[in-house]
């Protein structure tokens, strides 16, 4: 499910969303440069797998994947004035961001959240490894209500801004799906040249650990 009074905007915008995704001086670090990966760029709903049973709303607070040592709180980002979309501020203490006009982790539909993959000079960006997953890797998001779900990966694609996949990001898809988005790719300055993305999909719900 999409929200469609949105999606034009949402995904004009998020075409850049990430243009300077918090880079500072330096080069690229040794993911940036990640090709797109042989047997991982199918469209996710291509997965053989059943989904879990679909969420009811509850926002995201939480964010562990642990083939790459991700763990951090979530805040919720919505547009910038200039209509793209917000992402989690450059600071020391640099966290993931859900975008609030997407679907909560869970509910039918494309739950995107973003992150840095460098921010600056504060080094890292919590999404520094996300070109490292691989299909099958485990996602959790914990959420408001307690519950926590968790997401298989179906997919890791590395593709250039220019080109980017509005329609494999939040088109309609029929069960519940996130989708994690940072930048990778040669760098200029403070730019990166492509996205990577991530595509999951849930394949369990439980309570959330304490």
């Amino acid at each position: 499910m999409t929200r469609p009074a949105g999606r034009a905007l949402a995904t004009a915008a998020l075409a850049v969303l990430l243009a300077g995704c918090g880079g500072g001086p330096g080069g690229a670090g040794d993911d940036a440069a990640a090709p797109d990966r042989p047997g991982t760029t199918a469209p996710p709903s291509s997965a053989a797998a059943k989904s879990a049973r679909p969420l009811a709303r509850s926002v995201p607070v939480g964010l562990r994947i642990p083939a790459v040592g991700v763990d951090t709180p979530v805040m919720r980002l919505g547009l910038a004035a200039d209509g793209t979309v917000e992402v989690p501020p450059v600071t020391d203490d640099d966290r993931a961001g859900w975008y609030r006009h997407s679907p909560t982790p869970g509910q039918v539909g494309p739950s995107v959240l973003l992150g840095h993959v460098t921010v600056g000079t504060h080094g890292d960006g919590v999404f520094r490894h996300l070109a490292r997953l691989h299909r099958g890797d485990r996602i959790e998001t914990r959420l408001e209500n307690g519950t926590a779900a968790e997401f298989t990966v179906t997919a890791v694609r590395t593709v250039r801004k220019a080109e980017f996949p509005t329609d494999d990001v939040y088109g309609d898809v029929t069960q519940p799906e996130l989708r994690l988005i940072t930048c990778g790719g040669p760098r200029v300055g403070e730019e990166y040249r492509d996205n990577v993305i991530v595509f999951a999909r849930l394949a369990a719900t439980s309570p959330a650990a304490s």
